[in-house]
Order: structure tokens, then sequence, then C-alpha cells
């Protein structure tokens, strides 16, 4: 690990849990490879006391901090500035303490979702309809990217419905009209959907062994997409490799999403190679 001084600047994850996160491990060794002084940590912290944590942030030496579940969307109430892409999706994974104290919201969830669909999954996104499990901060993001890269159909479902509808209002208004509510339960639209995504957090932590999508409506041909990454192959990943369908978790995302804000952040090429080779080194050890 760097050695820490004066003048090392902080950045932190806010969320919780954060148990299953590897993004300190190849954040640090990103800054190390890169010849940066600063360092990555953790902070569990939930909506009760988001607040106080970023206030606090303003008044340390930090470059900004990375956001993830539960707080992605509550955040952009305490920041100063939102990017354009970040207001429109309504979720923020990366903010910016600028040089003069500002906050500002960007997301590359979205950016890095895409890159590792296109890159690892071979995927065209404006050739696919989609269905998607989950409306919170990865599930916006996801969601909202594949309309500004131009999916055909995006079908969206949320135990939480007021979410999943709130999500499918804006994407048709901020992006394009392309989304369409389904009620919580209702799979009936994953037959039309070539590529079935799930942005539900069921899988991981406490929720390991689980799937949002009864194994009934997975079919061969299509593409299984998990933003989890630990473990490496949900429940959700397991039965649609079962049934023989492509599957591809959430790896890519975080390496890609991670190695743009480092571009946020420091303002300098992210060593992606690096950064790959310790997520990699990572998941081999589990």
């Amino acid at each position: 690990m760097a050695k820490v001084d004066i003048n090392t600047k902080m950045i932190t994850l806010l969320g919780d849990p954060l148990k299953q996160s590897f993004a300190a491990q190849m954040q640090n060794c990103g800054y190390e490879a890169a010849g940066l002084n600063m360092i990555y940590f953790y902070t569990e912290v939930n909506n009760e006391h988001l607040a106080d944590v970023v206030n606090g942030i303003r008044y340390m030496n930090f470059a900004g901090f990375a956001v993830t579940t539960p707080n992605k969307v509550k955040v952009l109430e305490y920041l100063d500035e939102l990017d354009p892409l970040c207001e429109k999706m309504g979720a923020s994974n990366t903010v910016v303490k600028t040089p003069e104290g500002k906050l500002v919201g960007y997301n590359t969830d979205g950016i890095g979702f895409i890159r590792s669909m296109e890159r690892d999954g071979n995927v065209k996104i404006d050739e696919n309809i989609y269905f998607c499990i989950g409306s919170g901060g990865a599930g916006r993001a996801m969601c909202s990217a594949l309309a500004y890269y131009g999916a055909k159909k995006i079908y969206i479902t949320d135990v939480f419905e007021e979410s999943s509808k709130a999500l499918v209002e804006d994407i048709n208004k901020n992006f394009a009209p392309v989304a369409e509510f389904c009620p919580a339960g209702d799979f009936s639209k994953v037959k039309e959907a070539t590529v079935v995504l799930n942005a539900s957090g069921i899988g991981m932590g406490s929720h390991i062994g689980e799937n949002p999508l009864p194994k009934e409506f997975i079919s061969k041909d299509q593409f299984y997409f998990d933003a989890c990454y630990n473990p490496a192959k949900t429940q959700f990943l397991l039965d649609a490799e079962e049934a023989g369908a492509t599957i591809l978790n959430g790896l890519g995302m975080s390496l890609y999403q991670g190695a743009a804000q480092i571009e946020y952040w420091t303002g300098q090429e992210p060593p992606i190679e690096a950064m790959r080779q310790k997520l990699l080194d990572i998941i081999s050890e589990k």
C-alpha cells in the first residue's frame, strides 16, 4: 500500500453492505500503478446518516467519493452540481470534490455497463430487447445507458413498483420512449427479451442463493447479465447457464466504471490492465 502522508488524497465508498466489494483493492492497485498519492477505503453507511458523512467529507482531504447501494439516488440531495448524464439518470456513483470545495456528481455505472456488454459480452446494444429486474441506482444507470445508446425496448420490473414506474417515466421523458413498466412478479415479457438483466441485488450478501427470476422463464437463446460480481456466479447466472444461455457477471462493469472514476478524480488515464489483473487475482482467490 502507498505511504500515507499529509498530501494523500482520500476516496471512500459509501454504501451498505460493503463486505462483498472488491473496489478498494482494485482502486488502490490502480493508484499505485499510476503513481498517485491516493488511498481508497470503505465507509458503511445507509440513507439515515448519509447527509452527515457527505458533509464531513467537505472539510477533509478528499478528492471525492464513490457511492453504491442503497445511496446512489439519495446522495443527489447533498451535492452542489450534477453532470448532465448523471442528472438525467437520477443516480450518482461518483462524486468529485473540486478545488473550490464543490461536490459534483457523475455516473460511471452506465459507462462501465455499456463497455462491458460490448467488449466482454459482444452485445450490440441497439440490436436487442431488454428485460431488467431492479430499478434502484444500478438499474437506473443500466437502463438509462441502454436507452441512450439505442436499445430497441426495455421492460423494467421491481418489487417496489413506484420505483420501476418512476424509472420508466424518466427514461421515456429524458432519453427515448423505449421503456415499459412490468408489475412486480409479472415475468410474461421475459420471453420477448433477447437480454435479461439482474440489477436487484438479489443473489449477493444476505440473498446469496436466491434468484429473482423463476427458472421456467429462462431461455437458452437469451443473454443473461448480473450486475453482481461477488459471488462470481449468482443463482440468477447459474440457472441461466444450466439452461444453456450465455452469461456475464458485473466484473467488467465494475472494472470499466472504476477506471472512469479514476479519470474523473485525477484527470489521468487509468491503468486498466493493472486493475483488470487485480480483479482477476481477487476472483481466483475466492
